[in-house]
């Protein structure tokens, strides 16, 4: 049954921020195909890849990259042009995604509840930051991961200072009103919600050392909310996820403020699969081991060839 995938590359790496992310989901995957008997090999974006995925015979993509270059249409879009069947979302949810000012513009015309922004396109924008978002605000660049690059500014004097720490990592720039609450995050696997997960850190919020190195995070799943706002919550980021043109896999990020009102913020379409990866827990709490999910993803590149 296998062999119906053929060759497949896992395309790691990469050139993004988020390289050393893309590197520890892209091996962890390539392992867990592996054991179940897939042909899969790790392929590095980093370096030329095009040619030798056609010279080398693979037959499709596992794509396990972060950020741009990678999780923004650009590769999704190469192997559109070689015809080679991949997972996740297509050229244009990858794109929308990876975009959040775009992805708020498209959430708020469907009337999806999401925090009020400003982009700083000029450092003349940061005066008019307290005006119309007021302190707390969140800084960071509008086409990074991970939370490469962000900030939660609380006064005026400190702006300048993350404004410069995020356009070292993007040419453009976002400041999002502050939600005091709650996190939460739904994991989205071929059309269905996962159980949601509350997350919860000491730190001022859940940024790349909670993500990723911090041992005081906390990861509760079940999320402790009751079934029905549960469903509800699930179906809003399904709706937001496919408001995007997102498909396939992916995750939806979204805060409860204290009166209960979910304001969502951002979705990825190639989330980690690390060992403080998100999705995995999600999957591993409906009965999905680790091994299963990947498939499940890899399976994901069968339904768009046959779409072709």
């Amino acid at each position: 049954m296998r062999e119906r995938f053929g060759k497949v590359a896992v395309l790691l790496g990469g050139t993004s921020a988020e390289r050393a992310i893309s590197l520890e989901t892209g091996t962890a995957v390539c392992e867990a195909l592996r054991r179940q008997g897939v042909d899969a090999h790790p392929v590095d974006t980093a370096e030329p890849f095009l040619d030798r995925l056609v010279r080398e015979g693979f037959t499709r993509a596992f794509v396990a990259l972060h950020g741009r270059m990678g999780e923004d249409g650009v590769i999704q879009g190469a192997l559109e042009t070689l015809g080679m069947p991949y997972t996740g979302s297509g050229v244009l949810g990858s794109a929308l995604a990876m975009d959040k000012v775009r992805t708020k513009w498209i959430w708020q015309s469907r009337g999806i509840p999401t925090p009020d922004f400003i982009e700083l396109e000029h450092e003349s924008d940061l005066n008019d930051v307290e005006g119309r978002l007021g302190f707390p605000v969140m800084v960071k660049p509008v086409r990074e991961g991970s939370s490469c690059g962000a900030s939660k500014v609380k006064q005026g004097a400190d702006l300048h200072a993350a404004w410069e720490k995020a356009l070292a990592l993007d040419a453009r720039v976002m400041a999002e009103r502050w939600v005091e609450g709650t996190e939460y995050t739904a994991s989205i696997l071929d059309g269905h919600a996962l159980p949601l997960i509350r997350l919860e850190t000491p730190r001022e919020f859940y940024d790349y050392e909670a993500k990723y190195h911090a041992d005081t995070t906390r990861y509760i799943c079940p999320c402790g909310l009751d079934p029905d706002t549960e469903q509800r919550y699930a179906g809003l980021a399904l709706a937001a996820f496919r408001a995007l043109g997102a498909s396939g896999w992916g995750r939806v990020d979204f805060l409860v403020d204290r009166a209960g009102n979910p304001w969502f913020i951002e979705a990825n379409t190639i989330p980690g699969m690390t060992s403080h990866s998100l999705v995995p827990m999600a999957a591993r709490q409906a009965g999905i081991g680790f091994d299963e999910l990947v498939l499940r993803i890899l399976e994901t590149s069968l339904e768009r060839e046959e779409r072709r």
